[in-house]
């Protein structure tokens, strides 16, 4: 082989070097980023927020720390986005059944309180939030605030679509769900039974499902009284 044949090969292969390492979702960048993700939940289940320092979480993912800052930019970034994996994506409302949407999410907020690491993380973060409020913060603009919109936006399409009542109250209707959730996960040591995610939305649909018909049954039971003479 020539020099100008090996040097042309030479070229193509670091230009191949170097669109791999461009793109998105390679498998070894997935594993670092896993391992980081891991070391940083290992840290803060063990000395807080207080104790974290990137450096040392670098170290237990065994990677260095040029690759973990050049994904987050402080150690409250990486809480938030360790934190954030805990939590399971909820499905998108389909539109088709307020009923089944709200079930699926609920069910998916059931499994993810059931686990005692989440469990202890979550209580955890609150009681950080006491020294790091913007944190907390940020965790809920970031994290809870999209999810809770994932359930406003099914509530929201169940009134459009006349399954739910006009006057259904959206913010009230979300947070009784979420906080029959929250309540079951934080004073219940058992996971959470099959039918415990049905159980919830229907009690919640009691309320402010739509009711067709309710007036021409009213109006037949005055009529019935009247015609009785009671």
């Amino acid at each position: 082989m020539s020099a100008e044949v090996m040097h042309e090969k030479t070229a193509a292969d670091a230009a191949a070097a170097r669109d791999a390492a461009k793109r998105p979702g390679r498998p070894r960048s997935e594993r670092a980023e896993q391992a980081i993700i891991d070391a940083a939940l290992d840290a803060f289940a063990e000395v807080g927020v207080e104790g974290i320092r990137l450096e040392d979480v670098a170290a237990r993912a065994g990677v260095g720390k040029a690759t973990l800052y050049r994904r987050w930019a402080g150690k409250e970034d990486l809480v938030i986005a360790a934190l954030a994996t805990m939590k399971s994506p909820l499905p998108p409302p389909r539109g088709e059944s307020v009923r089944d949407d709200l079930i699926a999410m609920v069910d998916v907020m059931a499994h993810d309180s059931d686990n005692p690491c989440y469990a202890r993380q979550f209580a955890m973060l609150h009681g950080e939030g006491e020294r790091y409020p913007k944190l907390l913060a940020r965790y809920k603009e970031t994290v809870v605030e999209p999810r809770r919109e994932t359930i406003r936006s099914a509530i929201r399409q169940g009134i459009a679509s006349g399954q739910l009542r006009p006057d259904t109250d959206v913010e009230i209707a979300m947070l009784t769900l979420t906080g029959a959730v929250m309540a079951r996960g934080k004073h219940e040591a058992t996971e959470a039974a099959p039918d415990f995610a049905v159980r919830v939305v229907d009690q919640v649909l009691r309320g402010i499902r739509a009711l067709q018909g309710l007036a021409r049954y009213r109006d037949s039971r005055v009529t019935g009284i009247r015609a009785s003479g009671s």
